[in-house]
């Protein structure tokens, strides 16, 4: 079975809404605000190259069709060729390659695709899609790469469980910027 891994931008008070320059919200953009170094983009690669599919939610898959088909470079080559999955009751005709869309009831499609697709499965962005995967408890490891700013107003990382879900840090690293990366996995009982 395929791990699932929820990969964040966060600003220090759980925002993960518009890190990259999203029209939609008034601080758009916020992880420019830390000084992103070559250590984030090593290790943003590294994530990548580890994971056998990705998972996004609609949104989130059509702001990243828009950038990443012509971009250029090992990062770029590896998102475009990868098998993507996006989960959509609207998308009917994804125009990036390697995409497949799942329609059916969003938790029932992933317990069903991590059974069958090359994983580890990587899932960026997608709030909404990773809120219900983490109250249906099929999260198996979240990373939360927290920048050291305080955003107002946008959806948060984690929600509000209906029972507690403990975690246990299984690495944590810091950057000269102030960025702090860490990583939890479900903790057991």
């Amino acid at each position: 079975m395929a791990k699932l891994i929820v990969s964040e931008f966060v600003s220090l008070n759980g925002v993960m809404e518009a890190p990259g320059g999203e029209p939609t919200h008034p601080h758009t953009g916020w992880t420019f605000e830390s000084i992103y170094g070559e250590d984030h983009y090593a290790y943003k690669m590294e994530e990548l190259e580890e994971a056998g599919s990705a998972l996004l939610g609609r949104k989130t898959y059509e702001g990243f069709a828009d950038a990443w088909p012509e971009r250029k470079g090992p990062f770029a080559e590896k998102i475009n060729s990868m098998p993507k999955y996006v989960v959509s009751s609207t998308l009917t005709d994804p125009g990036w390659e390697n995409t497949t869309v799942l329609t059916g009831d969003p938790v029932e499609e992933v317990r069903r695709l991590k059974e069958t697709a090359p994983g580890p499965i990587l899932l960026n962005g997608s709030a909404q899609l990773a809120h219900a995967l983490t109250e249906a408890g099929l999260v198996d490891e979240y990373r939360a790469m927290v920048h050291p700013v305080l955003v107002a107003d946008g959806l948060r990382m984690f929600p509000d469980p209906a029972e507690m879900l403990k975690l246990r840090l299984k690495e944590a690293v810091t950057y000269d910027s102030g960025v702090a990366l860490l990583i939890y996995e479900r903790a057991e009982g």
